[in-house]
């Protein structure tokens, strides 16, 4: 005896009826994002509140209580679905390279989104961990395994002693470029300070061959 087998069979116009609602849905959660972020770079961590980001994004709170507890949980995501394009400088010099990655982070410091971020990190370190361990792997994770092939290019230009680490000198860096963030310099700007204190940096430890 032969097994029948029975299936239902859908066409693709009824499953473009069944289905209207998942591109609003989609759009609805890109527009809490694109707000939260919006007023993050606007007012800070402390001034959101889930009304104003419904507001903003033009969403009722009810939808975007759907998917997140709290602001905490919504601000954590917004920040992890920033794309960004890392670029890795190659310019035939070490010195160059850096050159390129001050620049770079000079663009990221003079963003008030990111200025923002790094004081809601800096501010909520200890109640709200979250946002450190995001800001590390999307932010500077990726950049100090970009920072490491620079590294080891100029290792094979014999610019640089063969034993340096490279993740060490990322983290120095930025440290430098972290601190006048804090603390503003009385005279110099962001980028002089930042080049000033590398060029120590680099005298003191890059272009030391007993390192």
């Amino acid at each position: 005896m032969k097994k029948q087998y029975s299936c239902n069979v859908v066409w693709m116009k009824d499953l473009t009826k069944r289905s209207p609602g998942r591109p609003r849905s989609i759009k609805s959660h890109q527009a809490m994002l694109q707000a939260t972020l919006d007023l993050l770079s606007e007012v800070g961590f402390d001034g959101i509140s889930m009304d104003a980001i419904a507001a903003r994004a033009k969403v009722g709170k009810t939808t975007i209580y759907r998917r997140y507890t709290n602001k905490e949980e919504l601000v954590a995501d917004a920040i992890e679905n920033i794309k960004e394009e890392i670029i890795i400088p190659d310019t035939g010099s070490l010195r160059g390279d850096l050159e390129a990655f001050i620049q770079n982070a000079l663009q990221i410091t003079i963003n008030p989104l990111w200025r923002q971020i790094i004081a809601m990190i800096i501010s909520n370190r200890s109640s709200h961990p979250e946002f450190a361990r995001i800001y590390w792997t999307k932010y500077l994770e990726p950049r100090r395994e970009a920072f490491a092939i620079v590294i080891e290019r100029a290792k094979a230009r014999d610019e640089i002693a063969e034993n340096l680490d490279p993740f060490l000198v990322f983290d120095a860096m930025s440290g430098i470029m972290l601190y006048p963030l804090i603390v503003p310099p009385s005279s110099d700007s962001w980028e002089t300070y930042v080049r000033r204190s590398l060029q120590v940096f680099i005298g003191l430890k890059l272009n030391n061959n007993n390192v």
